[in-house]
């Protein structure tokens, strides 16, 4: 599948989830869904019945790049982090804190300008070897490949599970902005992005809103 901006593809995968999702648990569900975003750079969605917001969306970028495991702030705008903090209020799923875990981040801009035909430019995230830290969070992205194609900067997420109406919103967001921050560094465009979800779904509560 394949499609011009984020919206689009929300909007074409909310139809597909409300028609041709199967039930597992408390959502409905498709797996192992993968489809192209050809123009990323078009992240914002101005879908009228989602509501989304770049306000929130910027602010976890922000929070992203900081670094900072804990939640504490973002969870007054977005009380779902309360779910998973630990004691101390930190999380696993700041993907900023995730990357910069021993150098990820600087580590594929090295490899990339060293040699723009590396296929070893790859962060990851979700690691089964620290499972024991997933007590109260669980990364939901195992990772994000990164190749230059063309002398564009195109990227690949790959994702264990995503929830449409938050997850994919706001994650699309921050990746895209991350691939945008990543092209600048190596002086080159942005290309493709290829977003890969075995497990993509919607809450049943969030079914059937474009009624």
């Amino acid at each position: 599948m394949k499609y011009k901006n984020a919206q689009e593809a929300f909007e074409k995968l909310y139809c597909l989830i409300n028609n041709k999702g199967v039930i597992y648990g408390d959502t409905k569900t498709l797996f192992n869904v993968g489809f192209y975003i050809t123009n990323p750079l078009e992240k914002n969605i101005h879908t009228n019945y989602r509501k989304w917001s770049q306000n929130y969306a910027d602010f976890e970028w922000q929070w992203y790049l900081s670094g900072n495991q804990n939640a504490e702030e973002i969870s007054k705008r977005a009380p779902i982090w309360l779910n998973h903090m630990d004691e101390k209020g930190d999380v696993q799923s700041n993907y900023g804190w995730q990357w910069l875990r021993k150098n990820q981040l600087d580590k594929i801009i090295d490899q990339l300008t060293i040699n723009k035909n590396s296929r070893q430019a790859v962060i990851s995230i979700y690691d089964g070897k620290e499972i024991k830290n997933y007590k109260n969070d669980t990364p939901c992205t195992l990772s994000i490949h990164f190749q230059i194609i063309k002398n564009k900067l195109c990227i690949t997420v790959n994702m264990r599970s995503n929830d449409l109406w938050f997850g994919f919103c706001n994650d699309q967001y921050c990746f895209s902005k991350l691939q945008e921050l990543v092209a600048n560094k190596l002086n080159i465009k942005t290309g493709w992005y290829y977003h890969f979800a075995s497990n993509l779904h919607l809450y049943n509560n969030f079914l059937n809103k474009n009624t």
